[in-house]
């Protein structure tokens, strides 16, 4: 800046005053002594944003040296800085975090501040901010502080991250955007935390944890003691739960109940078909009536007599009766087949009551006596599988439902029905109505299901017995009872589906309630949803209300089981002599049982491509049978001369009955395959009357679970050899054997895979052989005459051998003595040759005295029978035989 500091005169310097300051003034003109103050270096507001200094003025002196000079008054300068706006503002923090509360409406959430280094206010002042990140539910002011501008919901987004600006008043903006992180916390809820809606299990799991990791949030509630209820709720699955699915006869022979129970609702069969017209699902034998159907149990069944005592069975699901005054709905009734209308004996239910009936006949009781029992329930009507049973000791009747006993609430007495010679018609679903009406009918139909439907004549059932019939085969469970801690209480229901916790410390409680698990015993159990449900009831300390617990809805999923296949072999095809069939003949000596599943190997290594490429292995294993028949095929036995028979000695000690019918043979009961091999292996089909008889043929067939998992069908053909033929197949043996296989019979190891490789040809087979080896033979009888010059030996050679051509190829048997291989291990072919019609000479010749006959019957009794198997075998045999 330039200044005047004298009027007259010569100015010849200016000096400033003060410490390194950055200024300096010049002279421009000394006459007028102007000068200018000016800067020795840049001037930066940021650093100094004025300044202040003296300066004075000398003049050019006197003298030849210009010495003398004189200076001025001193005079005060003061410099301001002006500010440029070359900052732009920066944020303090590089990341801002923030955690709220769901739910609510904030001022503000948190506050950011950025700066600016520019000196003047109009460049060092934030002016504004703002929210770059679009579509947020949130709003920024001029001082930074940020709010929400709508309630947050946890469970909508858990954390938000928006990016903010800000603004100096030059309007520069900030150079690098802050990020602000807010965590959304949500309202703290008192419940349970941390578990699975979905629980899987897999069959043979074996008791698995419901919720492992589940803790209780009680919000610092002043809580005081807890009560839990944990409900498996299994009322889709099956009769109510997961029961076993065996026919009714099997399970009451596992229970171990009294024998002699008649099944009302069978699978329909040949036998049992008056249930082919009902409703049915197949997988539970469960029956399902309408109101329009009903079924007559033929007669003969049942026996007219039930004595005094007997027990009716049965499971039934069944809901209100539709109307105010619904009729009677009838399970079981037994009533004049025709003429008259008098129910003898009834079960059905009327107005959510269920009411037996019996009624004594008249030569039996001429007194008024108890006649009607009914019983109130509500699980009559609520429309759940439950497990009934009527115990009859009259005048006592007893009803035990689900295993709980419960008394008749009233008995009607009656008097007995007087005698007539009318016919008793049986049965289930509706009551036959022989009388009063035009035309006889069924009338008071079942609206329901009905499963497993029995009665049993002469005895009752015990209350263990009961027990077991009705038990659930899954359920609730705890792990390791000992480590549930102190102060906690528990309670299971019968059918463990309910389990009731109670405990006064929140953690012993959430320890109690991690070791509550899922468990289901069966092999293969029915797949499938099985709900869960967890109420919990909370008391507080001095708290007039107290916290609120969420209930939890949980699943099991039960995967399905691996499908067995069960497969039955063994010799499927011998011939024995006539005699040994008059005394018996086992028919499956070898018979095997084996089951196997498939699976699918995951090797650690497997990519996604190579999935649909694993590996299936077959692996073995072992469960139950319920069932193996034995059928004949074709005509069924002549009683009068034949029989399939079991020594009832090898059914004790374990879990099986049979029943034995022209048809064939069956073996029932709950029970291991082994056990099932060891009594198939004693059954005996005996015929004491075989000259009419050539073969038979039988088809074994085994079941699990009630036809659930059936086996194949094993064929058997038997063939019976008469005397006609036996000393001419026990010669074709000799010839027809290869050695290889004379040596494999006598090892009794090597016998079963021997017997399986070995030959019984077809008739087309059996006339080849015979035709080419009766040229072969002639041939080599021709030489054989040559040589030894013996007409008369020749002779009867022909004679025996045109008698032996007359044979009976019904049926060939090849057998062999497993003796001579080793009699003579040494010979060569062309000795064994000749050996071999010397003896056939000598067998022709003893073959017509008495005494051969009974030796030759007791060696047959120790053949070996060669099973059917490849007919190309048969031509190499004879290659063998002869060169």
């Amino acid at each position: 800046d330039c200044f005047m500091p004298f009027l007259t005169g010569e100015i010849c310097a200016f000096k400033i005053h003060g410490q390194e300051m950055p200024f300096e003034a010049v002279v421009l003109n000394k006459t007028s002594g102007e000068g200018r103050l000016r800067a020795k270096s840049p001037i930066d507001c940021e650093l100094q944003k004025e300044y202040t200094f003296i300066i004075q003025a000398y003049d050019c002196g006197s003298g030849p040296g210009g010495t003398n000079w004189k200076k001025s008054h001193k005079a005060v300068v003061h410099i301001q800085v002006k500010d440029v706006n070359e900052f732009a503002p920066a944020f303090k923090e590089s990341v801002y975090k923030t955690t709220v509360t769901e739910g609510k409406i904030y001022d503000s959430i948190l506050q950011v501040e950025a700066i600016d280094e520019d000196c003047s206010p109009q460049y060092s002042q934030i002016c504004n901010y703002e929210i770059v990140t679009t579509d947020v539910p949130f709003a920024i002011d001029r001082n930074g502080n940020i709010r929400n501008t709508e309630k947050l919901n946890y469970d909508k987004q858990h954390q938000y991250e928006i990016m903010v600006t800000a603004f100096d008043c030059g309007q520069k903006h900030a150079t690098e955007d802050v990020l602000v992180r807010v965590n959304v916390k949500p309202v703290c809820k008192p419940g349970w935390q941390d578990w699975n809606k979905r629980i899987e299990y897999k069959p043979g799991s074996g008791s698995i944890p419901l919720f492992p990791s589940i803790r209780l949030e009680t919000c610092d509630g002043p809580v005081s003691s807890i009560h839990t209820t944990i409900e498996l709720q299994t009322n889709s699955i099956g009769k109510g739960c997961d029961r076993e699915t065996y026919s009714e006869k099997s399970l009451q022979k596992l229970c171990g109940a009294s024998s002699g129970a008649i099944d009302l609702l069978p699978s329909p069969s040949a036998t049992a078909n008056w249930t082919a017209g009902l409703l049915m699902d197949n997988n539970d034998l469960i029956f399902k009536f309408d109101g329009k159907q009903g079924a007559k149990i033929p007669d003969g069944i049942v026996p007219k007599n039930l004595t005094d005592q007997f027990t009716i069975t049965l499971w039934m699901k069944h809901g209100p009766s539709p109307g105010l005054r619904a009729e009677k709905e009838t399970i079981l009734c037994n009533s004049d087949k025709t003429e008259m209308n008098r129910h003898h004996y009834a079960l059905y239910v009327h107005n959510c009551r269920l009411v037996f009936l019996l009624r004594k006949d008249f030569d039996q009781a001429d007194t008024f006596r108890p006649a009607e029992f009914h019983w109130k329930l509500d699980q009559i009507c609520d429309k759940e599988w439950h497990y009934y049973v009527v115990n009859v000791e009259f005048p006592v009747v007893t009803l035990y439902m689900d295993g709980t006993t419960y008394e008749p609430y009233l008995v009607t007495n009656d008097w007995p029905i007087h005698p007539s010679h009318i016919a008793m018609q049986l049965t289930v679903g509706a009551c036959w109505q022989g009388g009063e009406v035009t035309k006889p009918r069924f009338a008071q139909y079942f609206h329901g299901s009905l499963a497993s439907l029995t009665i049993r004549p002469g005895k009752i059932e015990s209350q263990k017995v009961i027990s077991c019939l009705q038990a659930c085969k899954e359920g609730l469970d705890i792990n390791s009872l000992e480590s549930l801690g102190q102060g906690i209480k528990y309670h299971f229901n019968p059918s463990q589906s309910v389990l009731v916790m109670e405990g006064d410390d929140i953690e012993n409680i959430n320890q109690a309630l991690r070791k509550v698990s899922y468990i289901n015993s069966r092999q293969f159990p029915t797949a499938g949803v099985r709900r869960l449900k967890v109420s919990s009831k909370v008391q507080c300390f001095g708290e007039d209300v107290c916290i609120s617990i969420p209930d939890i809805d949980a699943y099991v999923m039960v995967f399905q089981a691996n499908e067995p296949k069960i497969t039955i072999s063994g010799m499927d095809h011998f011939a024995r002599p006539a005699e040994q069939f008059e005394r018996g003949v086992i028919l499956l000596p070898d018979i095997r049982i084996v089951s196997t599943v498939t699976k699918t190997e995951h090797p650690l290594d497997s990519r996604e491509h190579d999935r649909a490429n694993k590996p299936v292995v077959l692996e073995e294993m072992l469960h139950n049978l319920d069932f193996c028949d034995i059928l004949v095929i074709g005509a069924e036995l002549d009683p009068e001369q034949e029989c399939l028979e079991l020594d009832r000695v090898e059914l004790q000690g374990k879990h099986l009955d049979a029943t034995n019918s022209t048809a064939g043979y069956s073996i029932y009961g709950v029970d291991s395959m082994h056990n099932y091999e060891q009594v198939l292996r004693q059954i005996r089909y005996r015929n004491w009357f075989t000259s009419a008889v050539f073969d038979r043929k039988f088809r074994v067939k085994c079941s699990e679970l009630n036809g659930r998992y059936t086996s194949n069908e094993f064929n058997l053909e038997v063939n019976i050899l008469h005397s006609s033929n036996s000393n001419f197949m026990d010669h074709v043996n000799h010839m027809m054997v290869e050695p290889q296989f004379l040596q494999s019979v006598h090892h009794p190891e090597e016998s079963r895979s021997a017997v399986h490789n070995s030959v019984v040809p077809s008739v087309a087979t059996v006339v080849i052989v015979i035709c080419v080896s009766i040229l072969i033979f002639i041939i080599t009888l021709g030489v054989y005459r040559i040589r030894t010059a013996h007409q008369r030996s020749t002779g009867d050679n022909e004679g025996s051998k045109e008698n032996e051509m007359d044979w009976d190829d019904s049926a060939l048997t090849i057998t062999v003595n497993p003796m001579e291989k080793y009699e003579k291990p040494h010979q060569t072919e062309e000795e064994s040759e000749e050996e071999d019609i010397e003896d056939e000479d000598e067998d022709t010749t003893s073959a017509e005295s008495d005494e051969s006959e009974e030796e030759e019957e007791e060696e047959e009794e120790e053949e070996v029978i060669v099973q059917k198997g490849n007919k190309q075998n048969a031509p190499r045999q004879e290659q063998l035989e002869w060169d």
